[in-house]
């Protein structure tokens, strides 16, 4: 590859889904981006000031639902500068970053980010969406690869393929669904597969003639949803009769699983989705016990225990292995493996 100046990196921030399985604290009204749960700032602000103007980003571009419009712009850190686009209904993720690739210009390089994920090494995501950038600006569809540090089953894995010369990046040489335990931990000790944790870098314009290749009729009728859509100040709102056609599929399906550009570029980044209550409990910082206590707490001769409490004291003796949370009325109490199930209770999917 040849060198190249530093690239100006455009983030496109998505903001979607429930995060049910956070529920109670997560709440359709106002679910887990918007909350502050690792620290005192939210994780969407959190993913906004990870990439600031000295560092080598441009303006960030959000795209969100209406439903969180509010919640967006409250907690941007600079409002004014940010465009965002309003989903007239969520469309999963090939659609959210086509109406960004539409909105930018073809040479445009987009970092997209999740909104409700956290990473404790700043300065390793940096140098890894910097290097992913420089990929994509020679059209290469690039995911961050995440350095897998325990045999997930809740995360999908990124198989590595040859070195690209002249760069810190490799092809992907397969995407693999979420796997069992056994393959799981097959994956660990190869050391030849990464988490794939959701975080790409496309040129806009390579992005775009990839999902005319493999998904046209998204293309299309997200091309139709922005011809006919409207600014509204910094807002922009696609047509919402042109957008409910397009069919709903995820980046990896429509895209990234088909495209024979397909990148990685591996980064130790202290990374978690924070996908469930376990998965905060180990982002968090723990007492030499392994317990965490937010709120009104008193632990006694427990091991691995985090209670989250927004009013009610809860005390907790001779317990391991627990998750107790209590947001208003109700309380969940469950174990690090039932973590997973916590959405399908009835309290968080009638929320």
């Amino acid at each position: 590859m040849n060198e190249i100046a530093p690239v100006v990196i455009v983030p496109v921030i998505l903001c979607g889904g429930g995060g049910t399985r956070l529920w109670p604290r997560s709440r359709r009204h106002k679910p887990k981006p918007f909350l502050p749960l690792v620290g005192e700032t939210t994780l969407f602000s959190a993913t906004v000031l990870r990439c600031p103007a000295e560092e080598g980003f441009a303006d960030p571009m959000v795209v969100t639902g209406a439903a969180h419009l509010g919640f967006v712009v409250e907690q941007l850190p600079d409002a004014g500068r940010t465009q965002i686009i309003v989903e007239p209904e969520g469309r999963n993720t090939a659609a959210a970053i086509a109406l960004a690739a539409l909105r930018l210009p073809a040479d445009a390089i987009m970092l997209v980010c999740p909104s409700d994920h956290h990473i404790g090494n700043v300065a390793a995501f940096r140098a890894a969406a910097r290097e992913a950038a420089r990929l994509a600006g020679d059209d290469w569809l690039v995911s961050l690869g995440i350095a897998p540090t325990a045999p997930e089953t809740g995360y999908g894995y990124l198989r590595q393929g040859d070195a690209i010369p002249g760069t810190a990046g490799r092809k992907v040489d397969r995407f693999v669904e979420k796997p069992d335990l056994e393959r799981a931990k097959g994956f660990l000790a190869s050391g030849g597969y990464a988490w794939n944790g959701g975080i790409f870098a496309f040129r806009a314009g390579a992005f775009l003639d990839e999902l005319e290749k493999h998904r046209p009729q998204i293309a299309a009728a997200v091309r139709a949803a922005v011809s006919a859509g409207h600014a509204e100040g910094q807002c922009f709102y696609p047509d919402a009769a042109a957008f409910a056609a397009v069919p709903g599929e995820s980046v990896d399906y429509a895209v990234m699983e088909n495209t024979g550009r397909a990148a990685m570029v591996l980064a130790d980044m202290a990374w978690s989705d924070i996908g469930n209550w376990q998965a905060l409990h180990e982002a968090l910082d723990r007492d030499g016990d392994g317990n965490v206590i937010a709120g009104r707490a008193e632990l006694r001769d427990c091991r691995n225990v985090m209670v989250m409490s927004d009013g009610p004291r809860v005390s907790v003796v001779g317990a391991h292995d627990l998750i107790v949370v209590v947001d208003g009325d109700e309380v969940l109490v469950c174990t690090p493996e039932g973590a997973q199930s916590v959405g399908k209770l009835s309290g968080a999917v009638n929320q």
